[in-house]
């Protein structure tokens, strides 16, 4: 093709494009100025504070001190891997609530919403109860399961007695007893996750079940096969939120090891949480407890991206028939 040509080829083209108005730009530039607020707004309470939380784990900051913070490099950071058990100690901890709690609570939540989905008299009555621990506070259920489980004067150990339990539990005097104490707390709280589930089982299309029994299946099939592959986006929320909020567990510890920062008995309950709050408002090292947080931070995204790659394998929309 000659020059002349490319040139009316681009002329054609160019007079087949729509030209915007006045108006439409003036309405695009009115659109970026009301987006200015939120811009900055980004900036200065997400992009600066980040930047500069990751300057002061660099740092020998302290909560109180009347000198300046002198930098350090990876000071912190060194000492976190190679010298502080109790962040090795904090973080199994965490890790061992994640990997045992996560599938009590699916489990139980799925059991639950599988017996809301019945068609039962009242049944909308016991879904608003059974939601109302979801919406409570942390710190008071925290503070009701304290009195709950007083080995002493506590309900739960007056009721195993009844049963004929001689020494029943010392449940969060005791390090054995004290994780099972708080997994026995949060199963209280799985209405909140039942009905996740219970939405997502009622989104499921009712001919699916309806082509199963005419081909025979029984109700364990109709839940392997139809159930599960179908609830399995609402269960992948569901981990991941998991997952999210163990990593960030602290209200409901905090009260139940007593305020002030300790780890309960022998440290059995020091959460990786309640280990940066006791650095960082305790003892006052400013500059180490945002390294942990740092820490924690990277941990939770690096978490998050292989549960996203686990989603291409494991989870099934219908959509991808």
């Amino acid at each position: 093709m000659s020059m002349p040509s490319q040139q009316l080829g681009k002329q054609e083209i160019a007079a087949t494009q729509p030209r915007r108005s006045a108006a439409a730009v003036k309405e695009e530039r009115v659109a970026f100025l009301f987006l200015i607020p939120w811009f900055a707004g980004l900036f200065f309470f997400l992009a600066v504070p980040l930047v500069y939380s990751l300057y002061i784990s660099m740092t020998d900051k302290r909560l109180i001190s009347a000198g300046k913070a002198q930098f350090v490099g990876l000071q912190n950071y060194t000492y976190m891997f190679t010298s502080d058990a109790f962040f090795y100690k904090s973080l199994f901890i965490t890790m061992k609530w994640i990997l045992l709690s996560t599938p009590l609570f699916l489990v139980a939540g799925l059991v639950i919403s599988l017996f809301l989905n019945q068609k039962y008299f009242g049944m909308n009555v016991f879904r608003t109860i059974l939601y109302i621990p979801a919406v409570v506070s942390g710190v008071a259920v925290a503070v009701l399961w304290l009195q709950l489980l007083n080995p002493e004067l506590g309900v739960v150990n007056y009721a195993l007695i009844k049963l004929g339990v001689d020494n029943p539990p010392y449940w969060l005097e005791d390090p054995q007893w004290a994780m099972p104490a708080v997994m026995l707390m949060g199963l209280w709280g799985v209405g909140g996750m039942a009905i996740i589930y219970l939405a997502g089982l009622q989104n499921i299309p009712p001919h699916l079940y309806e082509a199963a029994t005419i081909d025979g299946a029984g109700a364990w099939a109709k839940f392997r096969h139809i159930t599960l592959p179908m609830l399995s986006p609402t269960i992948f929320f569901l981990v991941l939120n998991a997952i999210i909020d163990s990593l960030l567990f602290f209200g409901p510890l905090f009260v139940l090891t007593g305020g002030t920062g300790g780890g309960g008995p022998e440290n059995s309950l020091l959460f990786y949480m309640l280990y940066l709050y006791r650095v960082a408002f305790v003892q006052g090292f400013m500059g180490y407890g945002t390294a942990l947080a740092w820490i924690l931070t990277i941990l939770g995204v690096l978490m998050v991206i292989v549960m996203i790659r686990l989603e291409r394998r494991f989870v099934f929309y219908e959509s991808e028939e």
